[in-house]
């Protein structure tokens, strides 16, 4: 079980060399980072493609980390707001139905109980919304004190107003908050926010890390340092 691994001793490419002694609160994207749902990402894009007769990979990549109702809205730009809306509703709906392959991230469950152990308020920050969100953690078995959905912004990300909520919510100064994302558009929205941003996937962030035991391993040293 994740909760069980041990956390990488590899550096984090762009850590500063104080680490990260700052941070008051850890903010963390959801597909991608903390549940690993991208095949099933992929499969309700490739589908909702088919029906439109769209380059599945191009939609794919612009639905990475953007709600649904962003990437239905840039592609048919001339569709009416109804239209866009009950469109991204399908695609919730069809992703609320696919959890068959959607598990925790390495190191996901470490690192959970690891800001639990120190006490460290952390919430989760994602472009889905709350339906889908309580449906994929539940099926990875995370539950996050705080979840900010789309549901609760009025722009998703790349805007930061999903991160800025989160931070008023849990009472931390954006500044000191460490955000965790796996997308472009999600590091955009951390950095936006005022918060130090480490990233998966290589993506260019302040702090690149290779999985979340990585980062578990990099807070419980810097606390008992």
């Amino acid at each position: 079980m994740e909760r069980n691994a041990e956390a990488s001793t590899e550096p984090a490419a762009g850590l500063p060399a104080a680490g990260l002694p700052s941070v008051a609160a850890v903010l963390l994207d959801m597909d991608g980072t903390l549940v690993d749902s991208d095949a099933a990402v992929e499969r309700a894009w490739r589908a909702w493609s088919a029906e439109y007769g769209l380059d599945p990979d191009a939609v794919v990549e612009i639905a990475q980390g953007v709600p649904a109702i962003s990437t239905v809205r840039r592609l048919w730009p001339e569709w009416s707001d109804e239209r866009v809306r009950a469109e991204a509703a399908r695609q919730l709906d069809r992703k609320c139905l696919d959890l068959a392959d959607v598990v925790p991230t390495p190191g996901a469950h470490q690192l959970v109980a690891t800001l639990e152990r120190l006490g460290l308020p952390w919430a989760v920050v994602t472009s889905a919304d709350t339906r889908l969100a309580t449906a994929r953690l539940g099926q990875a078995d995370i539950s996050p004190p705080l979840l900010v959905t789309v549901d609760d912004v009025t722009v998703g990300k790349p805007d930061p107003q999903g991160y800025l909520i989160a931070a008023r919510r849990l009472g931390v100064d954006p500044a000191r908050c460490l955000v965790v994302e796996d997308s472009d558009a999600g590091v955009a929205a951390g950095r936006a926010a005022g918060a130090t941003v480490a990233s998966l996937k290589g993506r260019p962030a302040d702090v690149v890390l290779v999985d979340l035991r990585q980062l578990a391993g990099m807070l419980s040293r810097d606390r008992a340092a």
